[in-house]
């Protein structure tokens, strides 16, 4: 054996199995997923859905910090897929920590492309924030649908009956990670010009949170909340933390964390008196349905078990 002394050759077999073993480990979890040995195919998860899919109703997607481009992302995906064929939604809120610490070609394929393929493939758009994982540039690239801002507004794609039935929402897309005047005074100028019935804020790092970023959401909280309120933003999105919450209603708004689409910590939610739903044990994403002054929504866990839902009414 050449490069090798005889020692080398002649170990016993044991050494050789526990060596064989520990190589077939590293490579499964080192391993992306396209990349793992096939895995039989299995009937598609069973799909319990919390939502009326009223006529003309606007429907989306939400997932936060998931561009891993490992299993459990993978899953959560298989999990929107099947949800999909009951709930046919067109686009999808991305909270942030899209690719994570990588940039280029190969990291977008990876962590983007390939787990959501399926999705992009049937026409299903995705809209992004950026996070604090991701790179500086993320903004330009062409299917997270920014225009090329780090921060912008826009209204949901509309077709068939809900042109006619459908509520009038429109996105107000930040970015926490570059916070300054300028974007607040954006902010502002953009929720008092806008006449839709729905202002929904979107963004990476929370304003309210029953986690570890608590002292730093008070920050945001300062420079956003005031325009929210004035404005009569009723729900707002974020991720960065890696779990599900929902906040009791803060100065009239309802605050989703939904961090969890590829990324996990077990047991971060304190108990405190904002959490009026959590979820930490395991990854998720949300549907939404909204329809007229009434807005649905459902979280679901990756093995596709609802870990909230409800309603929240435009009109307190």
């Amino acid at each position: 054996m050449e490069g090798h002394d005889s020692a080398s050759v002649t170990l016993k077999p044991v050494m050789w199995k526990r060596r064989l073993l520990a190589l077939a480990v590293a490579a499964a979890v080192l391993s992306p997923p396209a990349l793992l040995a096939p895995r039989r195919v299995q009937a598609a998860p069973a799909v319990t859905l919390a939502l009326p899919r009223k006529p003309g109703s606007v429907r989306f997607a939400v997932i936060g910090d998931s561009g891993r481009g490992h299993r459990p992302q993978y899953d959560v995906s298989a999990q929107m897929q099947a949800f999909r064929k009951e709930f046919a939604y067109d686009f999808v809120l991305m909270l942030g920590d899209n690719v994570y610490d990588e940039s280029g070609p190969e990291a977008y394929r990876r962590k983007f492309e390939l787990p959501y393929k399926p999705l992009l493939d049937a026409g299903v758009k995705f809209f992004a924030v950026i996070g604090n994982h991701d790179e500086p540039n993320q903004h330009l690239y062409p299917l997270f649908n920014t225009g090329g801002q780090r921060y912008y507004t826009f209204k949901p794609p509309l077709k068939g009956v809900e042109k006619v039935l459908g509520p009038s929402v429109r996105f107000f897309m930040l970015d926490t990670e570059n916070i300054d005047i300028t974007q607040v005074f954006w902010l502002r100028r953009e929720l008092a010009k806008s006449e839709s019935d729905w202002k929904i804020a979107v963004f990476h790092r929370p304003m309210y949170t029953s986690g570890r970023y608590a002292v730093p959401a008070q920050g945001y909280r300062r420079l956003l909340e005031p325009a929210l309120v004035r404005h009569g933003v009723r729900v707002t999105f974020a991720g960065h933390e890696h779990f599900y919450e929902r906040t009791h209603p803060q100065k009239g708004i309802v605050h989703f964390i939904s961090g969890g689409a590829g990324s996990l910590r077990a047991g971060d939610i304190r108990p405190t008196g904002l959490t009026a739903a959590g979820f930490d044990t395991d990854f998720h994403f949300m549907l939404v349905e909204i329809a007229g002054d009434e807005l649905y929504f459902q979280a679901i866990s990756r093995t596709g078990a609802t870990v909230d839902s409800g309603k929240i009414d435009r009109r307190p």
